[in-house]
């Protein structure tokens, strides 16, 4: 029998918090030496998970800990210039349910800290058309940040969420990615797009979809797919230009009765060729699908948000599962390169 690819911590990864039933996304400052950050608090949820219809209002809330495998829930983040923001993206009877989903990058010239998160805005007349905007503050530390305008605004055709922040390029900008859209006939697909940035605190512009699960042959990732973290090459190198990261993926929608019903949510591999922005490579099949997903008997969820790198070719990696816990998993590398082609393993 094969060496498992992961090995799954026990219990949560963020304390369970009397305010809050369910946490996911955790986003950490590296300067901390990751022992601080931020991750999204639920503070209600109607519908059933694993059906189209489902809404969940959210706050960013501070995150502490003594360790990397537990960390305390804190006070709600505070963003300076927050409602002035927020109201010039309202119009009327449009219902904004929270920020959610939040990355935090460093920039190493200035020490900088940049966030960056999903504004979800649902109109009142049209609850389809939900728009979702990159969002972005900027400031010292997570006790001074400031909003500015959104990096990439909804524009009907496209949306910007789940952040993956790619290295300059020869260029001089950066190719990252993020989670977008695609409609085909009924079907709307999540979808992997790049997002060109000039300037990491300025808005960005919308490059091409690199990753289609309509385009792939891979049932774990044939309706929704959404970058995670990179790794980097200190961790793992798949050659000049490219780099290993995690990609969510979702099986295919699936119609019971009226109403829509979502698959699987689970963790596999990518090549990132952030030279070009062009994914390479997607692995055939998932790497992580934690013990306890679906065990609630809704729809199994298993969604990767941060990386942190422990030891040499050692790191943990978190997600969160059934949209309610953060877990911690161990990754190594010498055991990831067992299933990469082996072009990409130097």
């Amino acid at each position: 029998m094969s060496e498992p690819l992961y090995i799954e911590h026990k219990g949560k990864a963020v304390i369970p918090d009397a305010r809050f039933k369910h946490v996911m996304a955790i986003a950490l400052d590296p300067r901390t030496n990751y022992r601080e950050g931020i991750v999204r608090c639920i503070t209600s949820r109607s519908g059933d998970l694993a059906f189209k219809g489902n809404t969940d209002r959210s706050e960013l809330h501070k995150i502490n800990g003594n360790s990397l495998e537990c960390f305390e829930i804190g006070d709600r983040l505070n963003i300076n210039n927050e409602e002035k923001v927020l109201s010039s993206l309202l119009e009327e009877g449009d219902d904004f349910i929270g920020l959610e989903d939040p990355d935090i990058w460093i920039d190493r010239e200035t020490d900088l800290m940049h966030i960056y998160f999903t504004i979800p805005i649902k109109p009142v007349d049209d609850k389809e058309k939900t728009r979702i905007h990159l969002g972005h503050a900027v400031g010292q530390d997570l006790n001074s940040l400031e909003m500015t305008l959104p990096v990439l605004t909804d524009n009907s055709k496209s949306r910007a969420k789940e952040l993956s922040v790619a290295p300059v390029n020869k260029n001089g900008f950066r190719y990252n990615l993020i989670e977008s859209k695609d409609r085909q006939t009924d079907i709307l697909y999540s979808v992997v797009q790049v997002a060109i940035a000039e300037d990491m605190g300025k808005p960005w512009k919308y490059g091409k979809i690199v990753f289609h699960p309509k385009e792939h042959n891979l049932s774990w990732i044939a309706g929704h797919a959404s970058p995670g973290p990179l790794f980097s090459k200190d961790f793992i190198d798949v050659g000049e230009g490219k780099l290993l990261g995690v990609i969510n993926g979702c099986e295919a929608n699936q119609k019971v009765g009226d109403k829509i019903k979502y698959g699987t949510f689970s963790i596999g591999l990518f090549v990132y060729d952030y030279e070009n922005g062009k994914i390479d490579w997607v692995s055939e099949s998932p790497i992580i699908e934690d013990s306890e997903a679906g065990k609630n008997g809704n729809r199994a969820i298993t969604f990767a948000s941060q990386f942190v790198e422990t030891d040499k070719g050692e790191g943990i990696l978190y997600a969160h599962i059934d949209d309610s816990f953060v877990r911690a998993y161990t990754l190594k590398a010498k055991l990831l390169k067992s299933i990469l082609p082996m072009k990409f393993i130097l």
